[in-house]
């Protein structure tokens, strides 16, 4: 990828990830700036074919967190921008994108858990929902007691895999 369009895609997923962190939310006219910029900047590069590349790295990029969005475990605007990432980055590096995120992701809901001092219930509720399986074949979630753990902002564990996964490309 060259060095403008990532440029343009690593500012864009910041502002998302801000825009997230702010108001719990990552604005439509974003996301479909970036994916629009993302497939424009695939097609002056490399024309109909860059044009295949942005929009099957834009469907994969949505259907790698689809799932999680209709679970409710994560907003329509990850999805979105998860999207353009993929507009950028083509279905390889969109892929390479999620599996860095997921990665970050996992580490910020760690470190959110850490720092709310939840660190043993949590630890306690996952060892008898695995507990529950194995006795039975069936899960039984225990909720957290109290006051919720804060909201895992998605759009921020984003930016920092689809980031890392552009930086990884120009060092290797």
């Amino acid at each position: 990828m060259a060095l403008l369009p990532s440029l343009i895609m690593v500012v864009t997923v910041v502002i998302a990830a801000a825009f997230d962190i702010r108001a719990r939310r990552i604005p439509n006219w974003l996301t479909a700036s970036t994916a629009a910029a993302g497939i424009l900047s695939n097609c002056w590069l490399a024309g109909l074919q860059g044009l295949a590349h942005s929009t099957t790295g834009m469907l994969a990029g949505v259907a790698l967190l689809i799932s999680f969005y209709l679970l409710g475990g994560m907003g329509a605007g990850d999805v979105k921008l998860m999207g353009a990432v993929g507009a950028f980055l083509g279905p390889n590096g969109v892929f390479t994108a999620f599996l860095f995120t997921a990665v970050s992701g996992g580490l910020y809901a760690l470190a959110i858990i850490i720092m709310s001092g939840r660190s043993r219930e949590t630890l306690d509720r996952y060892v008898s929902l695995f507990k529950s399986i194995i006795i039975t074949g069936r899960p039984f979630y225990v909720p957290p007691q109290g006051n919720p753990l804060p909201a895992l902002c998605y759009g921020a564990a984003i930016a920092a895999g689809s980031i890392s996964s552009v930086f990884i490309q120009y060092i290797l």
